[in-house]
């Protein structure tokens, strides 16, 4: 399939060369062959030179794709407001929050900023730990966040961790192994990465999977021959190591808002295809062999497997709803209103700003929010739209 993309840069073309060579020498020295995920993983965080960790533009207008606190600090604002409340109603909880993955560092802007705006005392942190893989990414951050002293970056999870934990999609970009159901008797296979023997082209080569990575898919004995579908290992080990961080930290909340499904809706023969897309300038396509380094690569999260594994690892599962519950209950209505309505000119923005978050249209109901947690529970009010029941 040939792609009508917008054309990168000779630089940028440069540096995916580089990249494409690198992963093709990785694949030879592995004898032919490596997983899919251990190719994302390069696609997205090879040093320098990854989607991630090189010098691209993520986010925005002049990037690939645009997340909720690029749209509206209504976001961040909900969020404040909605840690203050944690924190307070939860005495083994310590003020302070740890995001994963901060973007160009808006989350942490518009949360720090609506605390500091704040006249209650009790909204003070006492830190706010970002952990960042991109160096471009976190060289934005710290210019932006230069006027909040109690952000501080780190480069790995802290071994115990009390707090507020906040991961917006962050599960998405972790690598993903593809499976596929072969022919009759040939079973699940493993779908990697391998060269085209003349010109060293990426191609897919599948060999036999093992049964641990078809586990995590329900009824896969149902599914027809050719459904291909993706399978989370690193998610949940991620899931398995916060575990170990809020317990070793006596307690904790962290809260993922993410695009997915539970797994009974996941694994749906209609989605034989599975959700795998890259995104590119703010095109989307399905050819993760396109120009590495320069497109972001995701999948859809598998929220059953992320909630099993913290369940498994001693977490509590506190909720799992849409986004649009989440953020109407967390109050973004309410935030919305600190602007009166007759003033159109600044209202009628932060209105539509708002309706692209909750609309069952837009981000409302394919996002979600799973919240797990340990020491801390969230409020009544969020039980009544909520769906953990699915998972």
């Amino acid at each position: 399939m040939q792609l009508q993309l917008p054309e990168a840069s000779v630089e940028a073309q440069r540096a995916s060369r580089l990249l494409h060579n690198l992963i093709a020498t990785e694949i030879r020295l592995q004898h032919g062959w490596i997983s899919f995920a251990r190719y994302m993983e390069l696609l997205l965080y090879a040093p320098d030179l990854g989607y991630y960790s090189g010098g691209a533009a993520k986010l925005g207008k002049d990037g690939d794709f645009t997340t909720a606190p690029e749209i509206t600090p209504l976001f961040g604002a909900t969020l404040a407001h909605l840690a203050t409340e944690l924190l307070i109603s939860s005495p083994a909880l310590q003020p302070q929050i740890l995001e994963f993955g901060a973007g160009s560092g808006q989350l942490a802007f518009d949360i720090l900023s609506e605390l500091a705006a704040g006249s209650d005392k009790q909204t003070s942190l006492q830190a706010y730990f970002i952990i960042e893989l991109s160096a471009e990414l976190r060289a934005r951050q710290q210019l932006k966040l230069r006027e909040f002293p109690q952000v501080q970056w780190l480069d790995r999870l802290p071994e115990a961790f009390s707090g507020v934990v906040l991961g917006n999609e962050v599960l998405d970009a972790m690598p993903v192994e593809l499976v596929v159901l072969g022919e009759q008797g040939q079973g699940w296979q493993q779908r990697g990465v391998g060269l085209t023997g003349d010109d060293d082209q990426f191609v897919y080569i599948d060999r036999p999977a093992d049964p641990a990575l078809i586990a995590q898919i329900p009824e896969a004995d149902t599914l027809t021959p050719g459904h291909l579908t993706e399978v989370h290992p690193v998610a949940i080990g991620f899931m398995h190591s916060l575990a170990a961080m809020l317990k070793a930290g006596q307690g904790g909340v962290a809260i993922f808002f993410d695009y997915g499904f539970p797994a009974a809706e996941y694994y749906l023969q209609q989605r034989d295809q599975g959700t795998l897309m890259c995104h590119y300038r703010h095109h989307a396509h399905p050819d993760p062999f396109y120009m590495p380094g320069l497109q972001d690569v995701t999948a859809h999260v598998d929220f059953t497997a992320m909630a099993v594994a913290a369940l498994d690892s001693g977490l509590e599962l506190l909720g799992y709803s849409s986004q649009a519950a989440f953020l109407l209950e967390a109050g973004i209505g309410e935030l919305l209103l600190r602007t009166p309505p007759e003033n159109a000119l600044q209202y009628l923005p932060q209105a539509n700003a708002m309706q692209k978050l909750v609309s069952p249209a837009e981000m409302g109901e394919l996002f979600k929010v799973l919240v797990v947690g340990a020491g801390a529970e969230l409020p009544e009010r969020f039980s009544r739209h909520d769906r953990s029941h699915r998972l």
